[in-house]
């Protein structure tokens, strides 16, 4: 028998980026390549796990803007168009490459990754890779959790009634596309505060994730810190993260991602080749960009980079799943002496970009570990919240403290210098929305659409990813542009729902545009 668990989490999430009043746009490109580098390597996995008899469980989000965009048609044709004209490019380089061979056996894998791609996502699975992950979720392989439905920062909404929206409009959207209602959520930026589990509650949720000073923190303290889940009063539980495994993977100084053996991200040929070589695959504007052919591995704090070796990488992480197997067994046995009224969780959470997109070798890495897992030892045993629930439905009664995650755990990187500007807007919207749904609650026809798309503009306001993206000082002005844009929308709805003015033309155009949730109900709100 096992002495105690291990719950891999995932948290799969990306800003709703979509713009079909161009042919091309540079910020649709962070879909695809998650497409392409993470998402599928991961179906990839789960398929050979579940193909060899393995029995594995993980815990994925699937934020509902990740899945709009996935189960988007125009944005499912342009990734068709991207991952066409990168196998392309790899015929090209190996052709290119002829006459070195350690790079042309790395062109003919990017084109044997490029081909498989393209044949999961339209051949396999239709063009729609949520189904993907629906398929491990109904075969009890992994359980998939919601989100805020735009990932908005929740502790700073102030508005109890845009919080419940943000909470309900995601179940729905979760229950549509994977067939069931979720029953756990990740917070977005893990962003808790005291009585948002109420909210939780209500829309049918049993558990949320929380950072680890906010189980540390919490009142009373708890008995088993973040190696049990706690019960808030209203029975929905929290699970925290554990710091150690965390930075095992995370650490630029200690983690895995950073040996040397591993692909360097930052070295690609969108940059390296000459530019007429590149140009081709480039958007209108010609700008240099990652086109995701690297040809050299991480090497040490040097800009001499060495040719990446591809079974070199695949042996450390291997390595470096029975390295990550081996420090959870040892914890777990610790624990076991301690935590003496069930068995300890060992809650382990990433974001999963991490996993092919930033360290290539990400995917692999999990498929050793679930295989090591499976049959090279007796201690651990891998699990879901829900089933950890199932088997301890008594734990300790807290309150978690006021948390994020993030640079000093506690909402700074969504409230500083750089974006503190938007929340008096979003504020002011909020109570906007609020007070449309109460004065119109029968809307109909044309007044219906415009109520609806003033809901969807608040919404893609109230993204965190923007905040977020002001503070790292990476595509600012995209950023700033898409929050002024939604609240200069809603604004311009609710003056002309509030006059009885609505421009239809308008309005379609804005529909067509910021289609996310085409089933909303705007009384959500009320």
């Amino acid at each position: 028998m096992e002495k105690g668990y291990l719950a891999l989490v995932l948290h799969s999430h990306l800003p709703y980026v979509r713009h079909p009043e161009y042919d091309q746009f540079l910020e649709e490109d962070w879909l695809f390549e998650a497409i392409t580098e993470t998402y599928i390597p991961l179906i990839n996995v789960f398929d050979g796990l579940v193909n060899d008899g393995v029995d594995f469980r993980i815990t994925m989000s699937l934020t509902p803007t990740l899945i709009s965009m996935l189960t988007d048609p125009q944005l499912q044709h342009r990734y068709v168009r991207h991952i066409t004209k990168l196998a392309e490019l790899a015929e090209n380089e190996i052709e290119r490459t002829k006459h070195q061979p350690e790079f042309n056996s790395l062109a003919r894998m990017y084109l044997d990754i490029f081909r498989n791609s393209r044949s999961v996502f339209e051949e396999k699975y239709g063009r729609n890779i949520v189904t993907a992950f629906r398929r491990f979720q109904d075969l009890g392989k992994v359980e998939i959790i919601t989100c805020g439905a735009t990932h908005g920062f929740l502790p700073l909404m102030q508005n109890r009634n845009a919080i419940r929206a943000q909470i309900m409009v995601a179940v729905e959207q979760h229950t549509k596309h994977l067939g069931r209602p979720p029953r756990g959520i990740w917070l977005p930026e893990c962003g808790y505060f005291e009585g948002l589990d109420e909210i939780l509650k209500e829309a049918g949720l049993r558990y949320f994730f929380t950072d680890s000073h906010g189980i540390f923190h919490a009142t009373p303290r708890p008995k088993y810190g973040v190696y049990a889940p706690l019960l808030c009063r209203s029975g929905v539980a929290a699970f925290g993260r554990d710091i150690e495994s965390s930075k095992q993977v995370w650490s630029s100084v200690e983690g895995y991602p950073g040996d040397y053996s591993y692909r360097d991200f930052y070295r690609d040929v969108g940059f390296d080749l000459d530019y007429d070589t590149v140009r081709p695959y480039l958007h209108d504007d010609g700008v240099r960009v990652n086109l995701g052919i690297k040809y050299y591995r991480i090497t040490g704090q040097t800009d001499q980079k060495e040719p990446y070796v591809r079974q070199q990488a695949l042996e450390r992480a291997a390595d470096h799943a029975g390295n990550f197997m081996f420090n959870r067994e040892k914890q777990i046995e610790w624990l076991a002496g301690i935590v003496r009224d069930r068995k300890p969780i060992i809650v382990a959470p990433y974001d999963a970009e991490l996993y092919g997109h930033w360290w290539f070798e990400g995917p692999d890495w999990i498929n050793f570990l679930m295989r090591k897992i499976a049959y090279d030892q007796k201690t651990i045993k891998l699990t879901t919240p829900s089933e950890y629930l199932a088997e301890n439905p008594t734990c300790q009664v807290a309150t978690p403290s006021l948390s994020s995650w993030g640079y000093k755990g506690y909402a700074e990187v969504w409230l500083n210098s750089s974006n503190d500007w938007i929340y008096r807007h979003l504020h002011v919207a909020a109570e906007r929305m609020v007070e449309l749904a109460r004065q119109f609650p029968h809307g109909e026809g044309v007044l219906r659409r415009a109520l609806n798309q003033a809901a969807r503009e608040l919404l893609l306001a109230q993204s965190s990813d923007w905040s977020f993206i002001m503070k790292t000082g990476s595509h600012v002005e995209y950023a700033v542009k898409r929050t002024q844009d939604h609240v200069l929308r809603f604004t311009r709805l609710y003056d002309d729902i509030r006059a009885g003015t609505i421009d239809e033309g308008w309005l379609t155009d804005h529909e067509y545009k910021d289609n996310i949730f085409p089933d909303i109900d705007y009384r959500v709100y009320a």
